[in-house]
């Protein structure tokens, strides 16, 4: 029987609407295994940071890494308001029109704002809207959401933590013709160091996960 510790290190997105689904059944599975998680959204290097792999999207992969996806394989933010709010400022059309509005943003712990993206047709527009409520990733995120419900502003989050809020009403879709699918989350690890059974174990849970 495996037993261990695996040590990830995953960005916030990941943690809440990714790990919740894949972790319990890997511990059922593996009740001698232990799972650590770091949240964290900047770049780090794993090794150095004592974990045993982390969990990002492509374009922040390190490099020699090895990657096994993990998630789901496609994810898209989705930009949201409350019919309150559009209905005292307006609704957007185009992405640019985001500028004259009241943006709810996340700033990295880097201290980067994330910027907004979107896509159709080939063009691709990077916007950095201004706002009144400002967060970093994390449980925190949940703030903007309840903001953006409560009418302070368009919030452009992942489409998991809007979705609850999106049948009901409390929150309305916005500029769904520029919301384009990008790729999932990948597990990665480095090829230079023997894995350690746990790990390994892991590793094998999610490509089997991934081929059924």
């Amino acid at each position: 029987m495996v037993a261990g510790t695996v040590r990830l290190n995953v960005p916030a997105n990941v943690a809440r609407t990714v790990l919740p689904g894949l972790l319990p059944p890997f511990l059922r599975a593996h009740p001698q295994v232990r799972v650590e998680v770091t949240v964290e959204d900047s770049f780090v290097d794993i090794l150095s940071s004592g974990a045993d792999a982390g969990i990002r999207y492509e374009e922040r992969l390190e490099q020699d890494m090895i990657a096994v996806p993990i998630g789901p394989r496609t994810q898209r933010l989705v930009t949201a308001a409350a019919p309150s709010y559009l209905a005292a400022r307006g609704r957007p059309v185009h992405p640019r029109d985001l500028l004259d509005h009241d943006c709810l943003r996340l700033r990295f712990s880097s201290g980067a704002l994330a910027g907004w993206e979107f896509e159709r047709d080939g063009e691709t527009i990077v916007l950095d809207p201004r706002g009144p409520l400002l967060v970093r990733p994390g449980s925190a995120s949940d703030l903007l959401v309840e903001a953006a419900v409560a009418g302070t502003g368009i919030v452009c989050l992942f489409e998991d933590w809007l979705a609850p809020h999106i049948p009901c009403g409390a929150l309305e879709r916005l500029l769904d013709d520029w919301t384009a699918p990008f790729s999932g989350p990948l597990l990665y690890y480095s090829g230079r160091r023997q894995v350690p059974p746990a790990l390994r174990a892991f590793i094998d849970f999610m490509r089997v996960r991934h081929t059924v």
